[in-house]
């Protein structure tokens, strides 16, 4: 493993960079003051980033991607992260890649028209009774001749306003297993607009302005046997053959806001004078910012690891829960102590300190808590030795 970037990665970076600060940085303050981002700001974003190729920058070549292997799609992540998560998760989408295990009619209905950027998806996978318990989720779909009926209800479904379809997992079935009986999963397209099919305004959220949550109601929803994706009762294999990189992307845009809120630290730090000196030349200022520098670095380490050794088919499911639970936790240390030395300032929305700090609280939460990860990271140790 080398630690430095290759000639394409710097390229990567410096426009990726130069974009965010240039197109969406200046939308930040509105859209943090009012909760609401305008359509016409988002096609706006959206149109350029299609210009600058970084539009769906996450995608194969042969559908239309940048092609990006996972340590530079890291970067890239990294560099949209330091923006307000609305601005840069609707104006620079990034379709999910669960969309290539369709059929060929399913790619020509909804991947390619996503890479285009004339439809956005959404994952339904969250239940208000079954979070982090996937397997006990309660909407159903059942066989109807050739058809299946859904029912029951998803929550926080992501920027499930503004999608033009769902992708839903729904139990299908129960199998027996040494731990009991599990549900048998299987994912289903759901275009907006299907009878039985709607879409409701979801919860205000602390972090994250801007970007909304939804509830998703199946009530007696037919759809066709064209509508599965994957295979019936295998919803979880293509779930983990195609959305196991996603702990890793959550943890590269921590990256990108902590790194954002470090550098507003440090610049403070150099200019504030207090008691006839800079801050930043007391101990308790500056042994504050060695910390912050020390535990990014660290969580930096830890999340271009697991991306170099995914592209190697090395990768554990403890590598990506360790870079996703340094990386968000780091955030949340790094946003608040960031703030501590800015003092009363730093919670103003003139800077985007107190924004970020907002914004770290979820991290640790979607994409599997933190004490998931930590069970995951156990677990792991303790099956090498039977456990």
């Amino acid at each position: 493993m080398h630690f430095g970037m290759t000639e394409e990665q710097a390229m990567i970076v410096e426009t990726t960079r130069a974009f965010v600060e240039k197109e969406l940085y200046p939308h930040e303050l509105e859209v943090e003051r009012s909760g609401h981002l305008d359509m016409e700001v988002i096609k706006d974003i959206q149109k350029k980033a299609i210009e600058a190729g970084l539009y769906a920058a996450n995608m194969p070549e042969e559908v239309g991607g940048a092609g990006l292997d996972t340590l530079s799609w890291l970067m890239y992540e990294k560099e949209l992260g330091r923006a307000n998560y609305a601005l840069h998760w609707t104006g620079v989408a990034r379709p999910s890649n669960i969309l290539l295990a369709g059929t060929e009619e399913q790619k020509e209905k909804y991947l390619f028209p996503c890479m285009k950027g004339e439809k956005w998806d959404c994952l339904a996978m969250t239940e208000p009774d079954a979070g982090s318990d996937l397997r006990g989720m309660k909407a159903t779909a059942r066989q109807d001749g050739d058809d299946w009926i859904l029912n029951g209800t998803k929550h926080f479904i992501s920027h499930a306003d503004i999608a033009d379809f769902a992708i839903c997992f729904m139990a299908t079935g129960v199998e027996d297993t040494p731990r009991g009986p599990k549900k048998k999963i299987t994912a289903f397209f759901v275009d907006k607009g299907t009878p039985g099919f709607e879409v409701r305004d979801g919860y205000g959220n602390v972090s994250h302005r801007g970007y909304t949550n939804a509830v998703l109601e199946f009530d007696d929803c037919r759809l066709p046997s064209s509508a599965i994706l994957g295979e019936v009762d295998k919803g979880f294999d293509v779930a983990n053959t195609w959305l196991g990189a996603t702990r890793l992307q959550v943890a590269a845009t921590c990256l990108g806001r902590a790194d954002r809120a470090l550098q507003h630290a440090v610049e403070y730090a150099a200019e504030r004078k207090q008691f006839g000196q800079q801050i930043g030349k007391f101990q308790g200022v500056s042994f504050k910012l060695a910390d912050m520098a020390l535990e990014l670095k660290a969580a930096n380490l830890l999340t271009w690891e697991a991306g170099w050794k995914f592209d190697q088919g090395s990768v554990t499911e403890s590598d990506m829960s360790m870079a996703k639970l340094k990386a968000t936790e780091m955030l949340a240390m790094v946003a608040d102590e960031a703030i501590q030395i800015h003092g009363g300032m730093g919670l103003m929305d003139e800077l985007p300190l107190e924004r970020i700090w907002r914004d770290a609280r979820v991290e640790r939460i979607w994409e599997g808590t933190s004490e998931i990860q930590r069970h995951i990271i156990s677990r792991e140790m303790l099956r090498a030795l039977g456990g």
